[in-house]
């Protein structure tokens, strides 16, 4: 049997032309449905491809159709869930590229993000490309999107998912495994960076030597050079004996730095050194050892920012930017939500001894609450959504349903959904359709998050958020519905002091004044309480004024 994307391939005027009506699409875009949700749960993720096209036939959405089938399998069959109407809703798509989503002469009820359709609903290009959540019968949940005429993968690397994003992360990975560059792993926070740095090790021909590591992040400034390159005895004090470092450590494997925007700038120097020629210094010795480990970076830091400031050393930048590996936020791939939600659940419900409740009809959840949440914007990504997955099954009895309750109250409270095209009426919210289905959670109206542009946050806001947050960076940017890494941007931009720019001096006459509280020091200061202490370190200052000399 021919598969799915080679019977698209031969639909004349598949590939719309670039210019004129018939243009819109792309050239290999075509728009798609996924299952998020589904009383079988081994459905979830299957996908068809619409062929539609202007002044073309329209595709029908029922029981008996589409047929769907999962990546890299030809098997194909439709949704057949028995309470799905076997009339058709029509799905077709218009001249000025909208998509019709017509319901007239069907029984079948339709929840179209968030809002129930009766009638017809036109949507936008720009709607189809954030991807339009479908409700079938509070049976199931269907995401409309574009995806492309494509083979997914064997072989997942352990990374779940089959979105273009993922895909193409799978095959960067499959071309970068094997060959001895250092690679530098973007992407916002919890999107899985370290998996990645795993997959490539595993994937390579290191697979059988050791995999390191390292949280640049959580190691003490001072500390960083002795446990990336090793110490000998006496090296410094309280270097009571050798210390072997990380390098030593992972030998000819493959050395994981996360984080590494927040290495010292006396380490990246010795860094560099050991990208360029492959020689390890360790501290307190005189020979130089040499090292043939890979070095694979991974940082959710604007480090292009980093080094306009002098935070981070460009040529350090360049030399591990061999090659960079951006890995997609969720928000991005909003088609895998349903795959990793499932994930999840099995995990977690496995964890705490209840796989007993692995089926759909016994979890018992609502699309509506399943719809919500592949509609949200997950600031936090995949580790987020694995949070929430985990607050769903702690958060429910040992038996029967899983409440959905405290996990929508905690993500509501935390991360509210951003208004997202063609989302909810005003006045709405895709979260308000999620909480009536769950039970009463909040009677406060929920204010939806919004990304912003960086440049329209002015200094003056940038310097109130930043003390209400008591000058946490990550929490300012969330405050704010900016990116985590365009703060560094404004910050440098509108020249705001940072705890790095703080001399001794400074620091112990704000000591003097707030009695050596750390907490009235930062505030006093303007800076965050982690960066100061870190700064306190660097210099050598203890946290009490009767400890300073």
């Amino acid at each position: 049997m021919p598969s799915q994307d080679a019977e698209l391939s031969t639909l004349d005027g598949l590939n719309p032309p670039t210019h004129g009506p018939e243009a819109g699409f792309g050239i290999s875009h075509v728009p798609a449905l996924t299952i998020v949700w589904h009383p079988t749960l081994g459905r979830v993720g299957d996908r068809a491809l619409l062929p539609l096209r202007y002044g073309g036939t329209d595709v029908l959405l029922s029981r008996l159709e589409p047929d769907f089938s999962s990546p890299g399998s030809s098997k194909r069959e439709p949704l057949g869930d028995a309470h799905v109407s076997r009339t058709p809703i029509r799905l077709l798509r218009l001249e000025n590229e909208c998509i019709r989503i017509d319901t007239q002469g069907s029984p079948a009820r339709v929840v179209v993000n968030g809002n129930p359709l009766e009638g017809c609903r036109d949507l936008s290009a720009s709607d189809l490309k954030a991807g339009i959540v479908l409700e079938l019968a509070n049976r199931i949940v269907l995401l409309l999107h574009l995806d492309e005429l494509r083979q997914e993968s064997d072989d997942d690397l352990g990374l779940v998912g089959a979105s273009l994003g993922i895909e193409r992360v799978r095959r960067e990975i499959r071309q970068l495994a094997s060959l001895d560059v250092p690679v530098l792993v973007r992407g916002e926070t919890g999107t899985g960076k370290e998996l990645v740095a795993r997959a490539l090790h595993y994937t390579g021909a290191r697979r059988g030597r050791p995999f390191v590591a390292v949280n640049m992040g959580a190691i003490p400034p001072a500390l960083a050079a002795s446990e990336l390159f090793g110490s000998d005895r006496g090296a410094f004090t309280g270097a009571v004996r050798s210390h072997l470092g990380y390098f030593g450590a992972v030998k000819n494997g493959t050395l994981f730095l996360d984080e590494v925007g927040e290495m010292p700038l006396d380490v990246q120097a010795h860094l560099l050194r050991t990208l360029d020629v492959g020689e390890v210094q360790t501290l307190g010795a005189s020979r130089i050892g040499e090292t043939e480990a890979r070095i694979v970076a991974a940082t959710d830091a604007d480090l292009e920012v980093k080094v306009q400031t002098g935070a981070f050393r460009g040529p350090l930048l360049h030399r591990l930017a061999s090659y960079e590996l951006v890995i997609p936020p969720l928000r991005q791939r909003r088609d895998d939500i349903g795959r990793l939600l499932v994930h999840f659940l099995h995990a977690e419900l496995e964890r705490f001894g209840r796989a007993d409740q692995l089926t759909a009809s016994k979890m018992g959840l609502p699309t509506a609450f399943i719809a919500a949440l592949v509609r949200h914007d997950w600031p936090g990504n995949v580790r987020q959504l694995r949070n929430v997955v985990r607050q769903l099954v702690l958060g429910s009895p040992d038996t029967g349903p899983l409440d959905p309750g405290p996990a929508l109250a905690a993500l509501m409270s935390t991360t509210p959904a951003p208004a997202s095209g063609g989302g909810p009426s005003p006045g709405g919210s895709v979260w308000n359709t999620a909480a009536e289905a769950a039970g009463p959670v909040s009677k406060e109206p929920i204010s939806p998050r919004r990304n912003r542009k960086p440049s329209d946050v002015t200094e003056e806001e940038l310097l109130d958020a930043m003390r209400a947050c008591n000058f946490d960076l990550k929490a300012t940017a969330e405050r704010l519905g900016i990116p985590r890494t365009s703060i560094y941007g404004l910050v440098a931009q509108h020249k705001v002091r940072r705890a790095s720019d703080l001399d001794r001096e400074e620091i112990m006459r704000s000591s003097l004044e707030c009695e050596g509280t750390v907490e009235q020091m930062a505030k006093h200061l303007g800076v965050s309480k982690v960066a100061l202490q870190r700064r306190m370190r660097e210099l050598k200052i203890g946290g009490s004024p009767d400890r300073q000399t």
